[in-house]
């Protein structure tokens, strides 16, 4: 496999603030390790990094953050209010904070693929892709062509279960609801998907073997 040019898969699509987290990086058939950047829709203006890439806190979110907690105390059953915590929570890189007040929004109303999906991406990034997996699986439980859920999922088998037919299959799902779909970071998923097709084929690479 020498000489290929090494390809970056990058993802995971915040849904519903539609926050794109970009992750890396596949090369020579071998899953390296995830680096993050944050961009903001709809103008893509890159949010502020503290030293160690973690989102810097700002004043506003930090306002915000004290008045979704207040509202939360005082009215429990307010499905948004613990909606917006997770996703405030998910903007701050504190994923376990964020699986709270996700799982607590999805008590109340567990019928929103969207809030399954942002769930899907703090699981994994609190070190837990099993249950990333079966997240983004209850999402598309609920919506079968949700494009989000199933790049995401491609994403979490590909980088941190090494089940590249897995992930595969999940973005060929992703290409027959459009197949000039492209990543975050602008790259076409059917070359990447051509791509890894390729790699895997001359390694003798099958299902779970990528990384190993």
């Amino acid at each position: 496999m020498k000489g290929q040019d090494p390809k970056i898969i990058k993802g995971y699509v915040k849904t519903e603030s539609t926050i794109l987290l970009i992750a890396a990086a596949l090369a020579l058939g071998f899953v390296g390790g995830v680096v993050f950047s944050v961009f903001r829709a709809p103008d893509g203006v890159p949010a502020g990094l503290e030293a160690g890439g973690k989102p810097a806190v700002s004043a506003e979110q930090q306002q915000v953050l004290t008045q979704l907690l207040e509202k939360t105390k005082r009215t429990p059953d307010d499905v948004e209010a613990w909606t917006q915590l997770g996703h405030i929570y998910f903007d701050m890189d504190q994923p376990a904070k964020a699986i709270d007040a996700y799982e607590t929004s999805l008590k109340l109303d567990a019928d929103r693929p969207d809030v399954w999906t942002d769930l899907g991406v703090m699981y994994r990034r609190n070190g837990d892709p099993k249950k990333a997996i079966q997240a983004f699986d209850h999402a598309l439980s609920l919506k079968g062509d949700h494009r989000i859920a199933l790049y995401n999922k491609g994403i979490v088998l590909m980088h941190d279960l090494n089940d590249t037919q897995g992930a595969l299959t999940a973005w060929e799902k992703v290409l027959a609801i459009d197949p000039d779909i492209k990543t975050p970071g602008g790259e076409s998923l059917k070359s990447i998907v051509e791509q890894l097709k390729r790699t895997t084929s001359q390694s003798g690479q099958t299902g779970t073997e990528v990384g190993k």
